[in-house]
């Protein structure tokens, strides 16, 4: 996918979005130095460029009853588009799923998981993971501590 185009005035209301969804396009406008209908019509341009792809609460697992997070590398063999693709749509259907992402190197997947306990994670690599005939190898980790940035800082594209 092309890099998109962002003047400074869609930078500015990315980077608020980011901070807070949640304010109003009165406080957005002011905060980007423009008018109201500027303003909407820069974030309607944001989301229909894909730019911006949707608007999401951030929950806590653990207050869900899902402390337990754990990261799961998988290595399939044989390795066809068929078997990947049923494997990420399968994997990503169980409801203990957070995240699945297609790697390289070693592993195929990296599969993100939150239960409420070491057995319903274990039962879930067993019934969800291990049982599929096309996986060679897996790797459970537990997740002690997740950080993650909410904000994204532009990175300059001709940088080293």
């Amino acid at each position: 996918m092309a890099e998109a185009r962002l003047t400074s005035v869609d930078r500015v209301l990315v980077r608020l979005l980011q901070e807070n969804a949640r304010r109003t396009n009165k406080e957005l406008a002011q905060e980007a130095g423009v008018a109201e209908s500027t303003c909407l019509e820069r974030i309607r341009s944001l989301q229909a460029r894909g730019i911006i792809r949707g608007w999401h609460a951030e929950v806590d697992m653990a207050t869900l009853g899902r402390p337990i997070r754990a990261l799961i590398s998988v290595r399939l063999q044989p390795k066809t588009t068929s078997s990947v693709i049923a494997f990420r749509d399968d994997v990503l259907a169980a409801p203990e799923t957070v995240a699945i992402d297609t790697v390289t190197g070693a592993d195929d997947f990296l599969v993100e998981v939150a239960v409420p306990s070491v057995d319903r994670l274990r039962t879930f690599v067993l019934e969800h993971v291990t049982s599929r005939s096309d996986v060679a190898d897996t790797r459970t980790s537990l997740v002690y501590e997740h950080h993650r940035k909410h904000v994204l800082e532009f990175l300059d594209p001709d940088a080293p």
